[in-house]
């Protein structure tokens, strides 16, 4: 990423990840008193960490400054109790642990395809009056419903190939007033492309959409280095959406089998609702616009 390179290059994505948690991580949260005077950086120190553990302490400073690229699966676990990792920052570290141990490739990743199959669209059709959208690796919109794009207030009105969610939440002002909950909005956003990051770091479509974040988004940079890849695959989310007011609605995200990275993000409300006659409504009165916006994508 082109902020790691500015930021002066140091280290890996593992190296960067541990540094990331570990200053998120204070003494007494891992049974440890803090001791007198200030610290000159915040969380645990290196050597405490290392103590904790079980390795030594040049051995974990080779890790966080990338000298050191094989750390055990035994060693990966002590480091990811230690920084009170959840099992999915749990997994994307053992992911980081992988790809570190493995030579560098040749050349960069090919983006994956951004088409969607006329099956995919026959059956955002028909999950009608429920909003949906199919969306990429790096969340672009790749195809929707009338009701799913209209969840997102204004983006019908943005070119196809720039719609993109976290584009979206980050850098329409008006995106900040469409959700109940939009700080937890902007980090699943986050969390997703980090995962990848970690991964796939070089991927072009990645690459590009998160340099044009970090420069036209400081809460995007501030959320950026936190390291956190925590994604929400299902839950509740309440939008406030011009003539209809507040919805809330389900959802449950799905991975589709034969499209890499694909997502089917799927919007629901119990019949009989408020919320349920709400989304009928979102989805009668599309307007011209959002249906000239489903044809085009799907053309």
């Amino acid at each position: 990423m082109a902020r790691e390179q500015r930021n002066g290059g140091d280290g890996t994505e593992l190296g960067r990840f541990l540094r990331a948690h570990r200053t998120r991580v204070t003494p007494e949260e891992v049974g440890l008193k803090a001791g007198p005077g200030l610290r000159r950086t915040p969380g645990l120190r290196r050597e405490e960490l290392a103590t904790l553990a079980g390795v030594s302490i040049d051995y974990y400073t080779r890790l966080e400054r990338g000298k050191e690229a094989h750390p055990s699966p035994s060693v990966v676990d002590a480091l990811a109790r230690v920084l009170l990792l959840d099992e999915r920052a749990h997994e994307h570290l053992r992911d980081l642990a992988v790809r570190a141990a493995r030579p560098a490739a040749s050349e960069p990743p090919k983006a994956p395809t951004s088409s969607v199959g006329p099956g995919i669209k026959l059956l955002l059709e028909s999950l009608r009056p429920n909003p949906a959208v199919v969306v990429g690796r790096t969340m672009d919109l790749l195809a929707w419903n009338p009701g799913g794009l209209r969840l997102f207030v204004g983006m019908e009105q943005w070119p196809a190939e720039k719609r993109n969610v976290a584009r979206w939440v980050f850098l329409d002002p008006g995106a900040r007033t469409v959700f109940e909950h939009w700080d937890e909005q902007i980090r699943a956003c986050v969390g997703r492309l980090r995962a990848l990051a970690g991964t796939d770091p070089d991927a072009p479509d990645l690459v590009g959409l998160v340099d044009e974040l970090l420069a036209e988004s400081p809460e995007f940079a501030r959320l950026w280095d936190r390291y956190d890849v925590r994604a929400h695959t299902h839950g509740r989310k309440t939008f406030r959406l011009p003539d209809l007011g507040e919805l809330t609605l389900d959802y449950q995200s799905m991975q589709l089998e034969g499209a890499p990275g694909h997502r089917l993000v799927a919007h629901y409300a119990i019949p009989g609702t408020a919320d349920h006659n709400k989304m009928i409504l979102l989805d009668l009165t599309a307007t011209e616009e959002d249906l000239k916006a489903v044809e085009e994508k799907g053309n």
